[in-house]
């Protein structure tokens, strides 16, 4: 399965694969729906001990001014089911005119709406392959903002693979997504997107299920850190096609 949004990688399309017998790649019916709620995904990841954000649920009768005070400036608001950074608007002062617009955006795409503390440092990236973790790419956008025109359509942002972070750091990391990765229910393959902080600590911010797979994607750069050319990456997923 290479569909992405609503209807492709939450659920719908695998349920229907599953109705027919027809095996699939990736993620099954449960874990596909939910690894789409980024709301229900931190539940799982809270509950679990996987560190991420620390966030709220609003909708418009919300109290801003309580949710600055909780989380701080800046802030993300996003809607909770939609990937790409599709309607999400970060935050960074203390206008009230600012937040509801921000939320207004996000709430275009989706009535669950999620805000969530900015958390600042590295962007990295990390692939799974059935059971283990690919090395960690590291995101550099402009300005640190890794939007939807930044992740699509910019050529300034750049990529690296070798992240160049520490070894024992990445070694750690990739071992936490494996385990974050599982806690969801996810199988075959996917990616994960996470924060590496100033101090050391690290959060997680989403798990993709169906992420990109053309040959400048994400997993397939990381695949290829380890010798592994797109064809033989996309036989490899195949491999693992399997119904319920």
């Amino acid at each position: 399965i290479a569909l992405h949004g609503r209807f492709g990688e939450d659920g719908t399309v695998q349920g229907a694969l599953e109705v027919l017998g027809i095996p699939y790649t990736g993620s099954g019916v449960m874990a596909s729906a939910l690894a789409m709620d980024k709301w229900r995904t931190k539940l799982v990841w809270i509950a679990s001990g996987i560190p991420t954000p620390q966030y709220e649920v609003v909708d418009e009768r919300t109290d801003w001014w309580a949710v600055v005070a909780k989380l701080g400036l800046p802030l993300i608001v996003k809607p909770a089911r939609v990937g790409s950074s599709i309607g999400l608007t970060r935050v960074a002062g203390v206008d009230h005119d600012e937040l509801a617009i921000a939320y207004r955006t996000a709430a275009e795409h989706d009535d669950l709406v999620l805000v969530e503390e900015l958390v600042g440092g590295i962007e990295l990236t990390a692939a799974i392959l059935g059971d283990r973790a690919l090395p960690l790419i590291r995101i550099e956008a402009p300005e640190g903002n890794y939007d939807y025109h930044h992740k699509y359509f910019s050529d300034d942002t750049k990529y690296f693979c070798p992240s160049g972070i520490d070894g024992d750091v990445e070694n750690a990391i990739l071992a936490q997504s494996l385990e974050a990765f599982r806690r969801i229910g996810c199988r075959g393959w996917g990616r994960l997107d996470l924060i590496l902080e100033g101090g050391g600590a690290w959060k997680f911010l989403e798990v993709n299920t169906s992420p990109g797979m053309t040959a400048h994607s994400l997993v397939p750069m990381a695949a290829r850190s380890e010798g592994m050319e797109f064809p033989d990456l996309c036989v490899e997923i195949l491999r693992g096609a399997r119904v319920g």
